[in-house]
């Protein structure tokens, strides 16, 4: 397999157009490539009168790809490896998992692929009831402390753009896209190179998730908090968990920590029973709104007409050294109320997958450090 970098595709194309593409590029004739498909694209609008797509094509020849390869600077051949991951040892008591967001359900697939029999813990409660408590509160206002935007089943990111972007480059990266798409998200954010499901895909996405980690003999606790946990010469035994005002304990050896940055009491827990902490840099604004149909115009011109919804990215650097940008930018999409606490506000940006709403809105955020908010207690910048 040959990957051709830096191919100039035209708004519409079709295999045919990706075969003439990769002919042109390898320098050989059409009937010798064998197989042609597109594995990452983006959109180039720097030139509004020359709006076109630059793509990365995974090319199979009928002759020598070795030789081929030598003759094209664009070209190499291919060395994708997939993430694969084994455990090390049997474990005597299952694994205890503390959040169900993106990095605690994809650690419980893993375990649970493993034979761990991982047990997760979820304050919140499942997708579907979760959306129920959200839409009553972006309705009429009630807050259900434990169940809303921040805490449920899939964390924040369900009822936020759905955006899988990352800026390393990792080979577990593709493994989660395909994990996704094996759970019920669109094919296409295999390769767009700024892939997205939208809040309405992504929920049944995170529940088949869920139901996978179930079917292997995982097992999740819903509307249970961690509140505590146990050692024995400095090594964990047990995890303290809350569930209908009743503590109990689980007995293990394995406690994963995956709480995101909501679950404020459990990391005044954590300090109080002296777990190692240290500040961070942290970026806080607000949202910002605009009218989708004019940013479209200003990137994409007239060939708004062929594209999808148009995002945007800006930053600069202050006198001061303060860092500003926009960050989390979502297409056709909405403000929404992420509330966790009563008395207190957070927004958040939110799409459905056809990006198709009026207005789009970004965050506008300012670098806050150490410097800046600590007053003595790690746990000033909350």
């Amino acid at each position: 397999m040959i990957t051709l970098k830096n191919i100039r595709l035209p708004l519409k194309y079709n295999r045919e157009v990706l075969v003439s593409a990769a002919s042109k590029t390898l320098k050989i004739s059409a009937s010798s490539i064998t197989d042609v498909s597109v594995r990452r694209i983006s959109v180039d609008a720097r030139k509004k009168n020359d709006v076109h797509y630059i793509a990365q094509l995974e090319v199979s020849i009928d002759g020598n790809e070795i030789s081929a390869v030598s003759k094209c600077k664009s070209a190499e051949i291919s060395l994708h490896k997939e993430y694969s991951f084994t455990a090390q040892k049997k474990l005597a008591k299952s694994p205890v998992v503390v959040g169900s967001g993106p990095a605690g359900l994809f650690c419980a697939l893993m375990l649970a692929r493993c034979g761990t029999n991982p047990i997760i813990i979820e304050r919140g409660k499942s997708v579907d009831e979760r959306t129920s408590d959200i839409n009553v509160f972006w309705e009429n206002g009630s807050l259900n402390t434990e169940s809303n935007v921040q805490f449920g089943e899939g964390g924040a990111g369900t009822f936020s753009d759905g955006k899988l972007n990352t800026g390393i480059n990792d080979i577990r990266a593709k493994f989660v896209l395909k994990e996704f798409v094996l759970h019920g998200a669109p094919d296409e954010i295999l390769i767009d190179a700024k892939p997205h499901i939208g809040t309405d895909l992504l929920k049944n996405t995170i529940k088949n998730i869920r139901l996978e980690i179930e079917r292997l003999g995982g097992k999740f606790l819903f509307e249970t908090k961690l509140v505590n946990f146990m050692t024995n010469n400095n090594k964990i035994t047990g995890a303290v968990i809350r569930r209908n005002d009743i503590d109990e304990t689980i007995p293990t050896d394995n406690l994963v920590l995956a709480i995101g940055h909501s679950a404020r009491d459990t990391f005044v827990m954590l300090r109080d029973k002296g777990i190692d902490m240290q500040q961070k840099a942290f970026s806080i604004g607000a949202r910002i709104e605009h009218l989708q149909d004019d940013l479209d115009e200003c990137q994409y011109g007239k060939a708004k007409h062929f594209l999808k919804a148009a995002d945007y990215k800006l930053n600069t650097h202050l006198s001061d050294g303060r860092g500003v940008y926009t960050f989390c930018m979502c297409p056709g999409g909405y403000v929404v109320n992420a509330s966790s606490e009563e008395g207190m506000l957070c927004t958040n940006g939110m799409s459905l997958h056809a990006r198709d709403n009026i207005n789009c809105n970004s965050a506008l955020l300012v670098g806050i450090n150490p410097d800046d908010y600590n007053c003595g207690d790690v746990l000033d910048g909350m």
